[in-house]
């Protein structure tokens, strides 16, 4: 595994390149990290330290797949690209992985590079995917298939502690839906953080794609890989994009969780306590459906 860096806006965007030690021609995916401050191992500060990026390069590497896995513009090793990292927006990100996509291609001598988004990532590979060229296909990994809106409405409602704060929240969704931005001072704590007013211009913009509508307008293989324990984007994700492509392929990795880790109960503390594991592999199936689906179009 070596250092890879390429331009940013400011400063460097890095990330770990991994090949497989004797595959010098095999082919190259861009893990693109879900939302907020998740790093590129797959961890973020709110908790979760599971590394599934992480094990997911390694188990990569043995088939004969070389990675490369990125620290968004603005944080960790890529903190110098920009002086705020919540200053982005989905399209910057897809600019971003653009210079990915040249550097990797310069490095290795590779025409075109496979994009591999997991969460919201996944929407991060939809727009490059629209808006790059030299991109042989995706994988969407518990990608969310509907509007970051409904998503989020989905989220609070199944929540039934929510009860008492849904119709402020409901409130703020409609007003970022619009454009606007939302004096959320006087609210309660949780929609103080969760609408904090240093995240809400990312959060607007992300409400205006749709990842099934985005998924129809390509023309690309893809793979769609979704876990039948995930608590945070449902099996009907995977669903909604299979209506939107036909031709996508959709496994469905039974046990797997959002951070793609084997959940034997239907317990939520287990389901959640697997994100704190970073001894646990991966769920069987997911890195050898990415590998047989690559040996399938590469």
């Amino acid at each position: 595994m070596t250092e890879i860096e390429a331009p940013g806006p400011q400063g460097p965007l890095k990330g770990s390149f991994q090949e497989p030690s004797s595959e010098k021609d095999a082919p190259v995916i861009i893990v693109i990290p879900g939302s907020g401050p998740t790093d590129r191992d797959g961890n973020n500060p709110m908790g979760v330290t599971a590394a599934p990026y992480k094990h997911l390069a390694g188990d990569l590497a043995k088939n004969n797949i070389a990675s490369v896995r990125i620290d968004k513009r603005g944080l960790f090793g890529s903190g110098a690209a920009i002086p705020d990292p919540n200053k982005v927006s989905v399209q910057d990100y897809a600019d971003d992985i653009g210079n990915w996509i040249s550097t990797i291609r310069e490095k290795t001598g590779r025409e075109c590079i496979w994009l591999l988004g997991h969460s919201e990532g996944g929407i991060i590979a939809l727009q490059s995917a629209l808006t790059k060229s030299n991109i042989c296909g995706l994988i969407l990994a518990a990608t969310p298939a509907e509007p970051f809106s409904d998503v989020l409405r989905k989220q609070l409602k199944d929540n039934p502690a929510n009860e008492p704060i849904l119709e402020d929240a409901f409130s703020i969704i409609e007003k970022l839906e619009a454009g606007e931005t939302v004096d959320v001072s006087g609210f309660h704590p949780a929609l103080q953080q969760l609408f904090a007013s240093n995240v809400q211009g990312y959060i607007s913009n992300l409400m205006n794609f749709d990842p099934a509508r985005m998924l129809s307008e390509l023309n690309l293989p893809v793979l769609v890989i979704q876990g039948g324990k995930d608590i945070q984007v449902s099996v009907a994700n995977a669903e909604l994009f299979a209506a939107a492509k036909p031709s996508a392929e959709i496994t469905i990795i039974p046990n797997a969780n959002h951070v793609l880790k084997d959940v034997l109960t239907d317990d939520i503390q287990d389901n959640l306590a697997a994100y704190q594991q970073p001894e646990k592999p991966l769920s069987e199936g997911v890195v050898e459906t990415i590998a047989a689906f690559l040996s399938r179009h590469h």
